[in-house]
């Protein structure tokens, strides 16, 4: 990315009006360090652009022309990590802040291969760990709003890409050409559109029509890195909101191509529920666990994927089995599912059949079961969708905050049910 050669602009505290007191007290120390040790450093993006905002940045990161050795030289707990993006995670106190080295730009456009950068046939960046002045790292970032530097020192902000405009704008936009940026790192498409949300930023039009063309280049990012990616966009309490921008510009359907393909079928409901409950609970400051949401995205792919088998003459039980091994097989192709979770999300589809059937001798188990909780909430999104009767849901509410003889009257009014039924299928086999 090449450099502007002019002069930045330096936003006074007058101007910003970022009051000291808001800056970590851990990343203002790391930055007088390397102060105190000849080096530049600064405050550097998501805690400056959300500083200017008047909101609490979430984590501070310090970019300086010290290289990550020299930075493990300055401070004693100092960790450096990474091989595609080299870089220092220094630990003051409880705190972790992370130190970046600034990056140099690229001189002829991307590409070649060294010791240092790699840059693939797709435009790709592979390594990069070439490091150069500040305005080449400011040139190096994604978007103008990211692009922004506090010097504690002088409590200027300096801004070499208008991105104090933009943000007073409230418009998301790249630094040089979209297309080029999203192939370089297509996984900023899916920050423009979090940040976009988050933010209530609009898309650039020019960062929308990219991301349209450039979807399909989400198949070339590891899916581990996408796992880290959607944890960010739903559980920041707007995971709705991203669903429908992912759908809107065809983004979904590279990161879940099973459930892209069942959402005609009514998948897109049991979605929705799920992710405005989700929303709630994170409003609320309630936890919420990626095997929930995996569990409800992938749910429609698995009946489908279910009944297939068992027209095949698969007994139920193993065809539920088979097909939820092999469809998070299948996905974590595109999206990583880690074994942890996908056993947790196994375990919730599992428990449906159980919370259906309500077998009065395996009530009691079922209530103290570790994953009770969320396959008791997915149910109840089942029936909202009209997949499960109300009655059935209404007692699984209800026998949860009955007391213990409450609960065994409910479970005793089952068992001549089940008793007639019993009698009913011995009558049918003879």
């Amino acid at each position: 990315m090449q450099q502007s050669g002019r002069t930045p602009a330096q936003i006074p505290p007058s101007a910003h009006q970022i009051p000291l007191s808001a800056v970590s007290k851990p990343a203002l120390k790391i930055v007088k360090q390397l102060n105190d040790a000849g080096y530049e450093a600064y405050l550097v993006g998501g805690c400056v652009r959300d500083l200017l905002l008047q909101h609490i940045p979430k984590d501070f990161d310090v970019a300086t022309n010290a290289y990550p050795e020299e930075v493990k030289a300055v401070f004693n707990r100092a960790r450096l990590i990474g091989r595609r993006f080299r870089l220092a995670h220094v630990r003051m106190g409880r705190d972790v802040v992370e130190v970046a080295t600034f990056r140099a730009g690229f001189a002829d456009g991307p590409g070649g291969e060294d010791d240092d950068r790699h840059v693939n046939e797709d435009g790709q960046i592979m390594r990069d760990n070439v490091y150069g002045g500040i305005e080449d790292d400011a040139f190096r970032r994604d978007f103008t709003i990211n692009a922004l530097y506090y010097d504690p020192t002088t409590q200027n902000v300096v801004d070499y890409v208008d991105g104090a405009v933009h943000l007073r704008e409230r418009r998301l936009v790249t630094i040089g050409d979209p297309g080029v940026r999203f192939r370089e790192d297509p996984v900023r498409m899916l920050r423009a559109l979090r940040f976009s949300v988050k933010l209530g930023f609009d898309l650039d039009p020019e960062v929308s029509n990219a991301i349209i063309r450039s979807a399909d280049s989400l198949q070339n990012v590891p899916p581990s890195r996408m796992l880290d990616e959607l944890l960010k966009l739903f559980h920041n309490g707007y995971a709705l909101d991203v669903y429908h921008e992912l759908s809107a510009l065809g983004l979904f359907q590279h990161l879940f191509p099973f459930t892209y393909a069942c959402e005609a079928a009514g998948g897109r409901e049991l979605i929705e529920l799920a992710l405005a409950s989700t929303d709630r609970r994170v409003q609320e400051g309630k936890p919420v666990i990626p095997a929930f949401f995996f569990a409800c995205f992938l749910w429609k792919p698995l009946l489908e994927e279910t009944e297939a088998r068992t027209r095949n003459g698969m007994p139920l039980r193993a065809a539920l089995a088979t097909a939820s091994f092999d469809l998070l097989r299948d996905q974590s192709c595109h999206v990583a599912i880690p074994k942890r979770i996908a056993a947790i999300v196994r375990e919730i589809w599992q428990l449906q059949h159980r919370l259906e059937k309500r077998l009065p001798r395996g009530i009691n188990v079922l209530l103290r079961h570790q994953r009770f909780r969320a396959a008791y909430d997915f149910l109840l999104l089942r029936q909202e969708i009209g997949e499960v009767d109300e009655d059935l849901a209404d007692w699984w509410t209800r026998i949860q905050v009955a007391d213990p003889a409450g609960q065994q009257e409910m479970i005793k009014a089952l068992a001549p049910q089940s008793q007639g039924s019993r009698r009913r299928r011995r009558r049918r086999r003879r």
